[in-house]
């Protein structure tokens, strides 16, 4: 049987490799006076387990999608560009609270401070789902912690949609979204932090960043990630997001949306 953190075999469709720089990194930590990270395991590369999971809410993939998947390992791709597309709570989620960063320790720890999903959804004054809600107080937070990246996909927004874990040595399982924003206008004044936060995403994957379905990664990418605090409105009734094989640990309906800051593989001082 799979760990609880990796999708089942008959769900992975192509299986690719991604390259790590942990391992080199660890290596010349000594020679640059730093402490050696090899006190994470070192590896040379990641395996992408390109899966047909996807959200409650999302198409499933068809049939000619899915056998392309399996002949060329590409992502099903369902939307395309760099700007935002959608239109639920847009104002807030192409805002960044204005707040000090809050550092913790843990995902747990974040969720542990987080208002409860019935006092969100009666919430006065109401929230709307429309595109020009704007945050709530209880929402004007950023936070900021060393996580693992466990899964992502593509939303048809354009954002990409992080499943973000605790170290998968030792701590509880238990899983949060959060989301690489798609872009506002060039003209928004959170337009250059979107942007370094996306190019940055972009860049560690490359050619393999995920589509439609979710690409789940084993082992887990350890990552360095800053946002702001956003309540899901739009998934306050019904099935939440989040992939199957993750889903049963994903207690909260809150993200960090947008991520305005996202670094890979960083060092043990990070």
């Amino acid at each position: 049987m799979a760990p609880p953190s990796l999708p089942p075999a008959s769900s992975v469709l192509a299986t690719l490799s991604l390259p790590s720089n942990r391992l080199a990194a660890a290596r010349l930590a000594p020679e640059r006076g730093g402490a050696p990270v090899a006190a994470q395991p070192e590896i040379d590369h990641y395996r992408i387990l390109r899966t047909d999971e996807v959200d409650a809410t999302d198409a499933p993939l068809t049939a000619e999608e899915r056998a392309s998947i399996i002949a060329t390992a590409a992502a099903a791709i369902r939307s395309t560009g760099d700007d935002f597309a959608g239109t639920a709570r847009m104002a807030a989620k192409l805002s960044i609270a204005d707040a000090p960063a809050e550092n913790f320790e843990t995902v747990a720890a974040v969720i542990a401070t987080l208002p409860a999903k019935s006092d969100m959804v009666n919430h006065d004054p109401r929230i709307r789902d429309d595109r020009e809600s704007e945050r709530v107080v209880e929402e004007e937070r950023n936070v900021r912690l060393s996580a693992f990246l466990y899964a992502a996909s593509r939303e048809n927004d354009n954002d990409f949609h992080l499943i973000v874990g605790q170290n998968p040595q030792g701590q509880e399982e238990v899983y949060m979204t959060m989301e690489v924003s798609g872009l506002p206008q060039a003209s928004a004044d959170t337009f250059d932090k979107l942007k370094s936060a996306r190019d940055s995403f972009q860049g560690f994957f490359g050619d393999k960043t995920p589509g439609a379905t979710y690409d789940f990664y084993d082992p887990p990418i350890p990552i360095r990630v800053e946002g702001s605090l956003f309540f899901d409105m739009s998934h306050a009734h019904g099935q939440s997001p989040g992939p199957p094989t993750l889903h049963p640990h994903m207690p909260v309906i809150w993200e960090v949306h947008p991520i305005s800051g996202i670094e890979f593989e960083p060092g043990p001082n990070a």
